[in-house]
């Protein structure tokens, strides 16, 4: 049997009794075919490595192809907190015009989401029994976000909220207070009176508002937990219209911002998270869709999708071409 040698591995010294760099590189539970093999200095061809005899003291450097990047860092799971709460799914859904309970359900699971907004209602007294939106969705399970859909004053949405609070102990809340019905646009001065009442009363309120961010940072001021504003109205489908304010918010914002409003499909979303926003919140674009469940999960990938463009930071545009492949060597 051969004598052992020293050699120096990848920086590291190695006593071996391997004849040639290919039994070496068998030893060390490798596989030819998947390496390169440098030698004091010089390229082995990988047609070789059986012939190519060791000797005491050499020095070699054995590399294979990896992904690129550090894969030593730890990212963490994207979660985002509001209000002290944390969660991992940045999509909210609602909880209205669906078919039936069932349907809302199937939907919710599919869409990841773990918050939902539920609309404060009087009890149909005359038929007890009739189901409710707990038989299908566990507050237990899912985060219920209690809102003051249809309230048009101050005093209509914190009354609204004190009820909610008494039904279910829910703190954290969206408040929206609407101007008029054919738009659905907030009333600002309203909608901020509102706030500073919640506050005081120890609300933790999400807050529906116009794309301004001027009034967003009143908000704030206010101790609103959350600003959400507006992309398009209520149920319109319109996409987000002025992304210009909408990233203005993000960036002056020191609480979560979400986009409230106007998606209509998955696209918006991804608009919507990569211009920075915490998360969106929808309704209508799913429950009035063809197949609503399909377009939950679609709007699930749209919102991850547009999370990771957001955080992996977008290319420059630019005035003119410029291509793809180098034109060095260009036949």
């Amino acid at each position: 049997m051969d004598a052992p040698i020293t050699l120096t591995v990848n920086g590291e010294s190695r006593r071996t009794r391997a004849a040639t760099l290919s039994a070496l590189v068998v030893e060390l539970g490798l596989k030819p075919e998947k390496v390169a093999v440098e030698r004091n200095g010089e390229i082995v061809p990988r047609s070789t490595l059986a012939q190519a005899s060791l000797a005491e003291g050499d020095v070699l450097e054995i590399v294979h192809f990896v992904g690129g990047g550090n894969h030593a860092a730890n990212l963490g799971e994207d979660t985002w907190t509001v209000a002290g709460r944390t969660f991992r799914s940045r999509l909210i859904v609602g909880t209205g015009k669906y078919k039936d309970f069932a349907q809302n359900a199937a939907a919710l699971a599919a869409s990841g989401a773990e918050i939902v907004t539920v609309a404060v209602r009087r009890v149909n007294v005359s038929d007890p029994t009739a189901p409710m939106l707990t038989d299908f969705i566990d507050p237990k399970a899912v985060t219920y976000l209690p809102n003051t859909a249809g309230c048009y004053t101050a005093e209509d949405a914190i009354r609204t909220l004190r009820l909610a609070r008494e039904a279910g102990g829910w703190d954290l809340v969206k408040l929206e207070v609407l101007g008029e019905a054919r738009t659905l646009y907030p009333d600002m001065r309203e909608t901020l009176r509102a706030t500073e009442v919640l506050v005081k009363e120890g609300f933790k309120p999400m807050v529906y508002c116009t794309d301004d961010p001027i009034g967003a940072k009143q908000l704030e001021e206010a101790g609103a937990v959350a600003i959400m504003p507006l992309g398009a109205p209520i149920g319109s489908g319109l996409g987000i219209q002025n992304r210009v304010t909408i990233r203005l918010i993000v960036e002056g914002a020191g609480v979560p911002v979400l986009v409230d409003a106007g998606v209509g499909t998955a696209s918006d979303a991804a608009v919507a998270m990569e211009l920075g926003c915490d998360g969106v919140l929808m309704n209508t674009a799913i429950a009035e869709a063809g197949d609503p469940v399909r377009m939950a999960r679609a709007m699930k990938l749209a919102v991850q999708a547009g999370r990771d463009a957001y955080l992996a930071g977008r290319m420059q545009t630019r005035k003119y071409a410029d291509p793809s492949s180098p034109l060095a060597g260009l036949i």
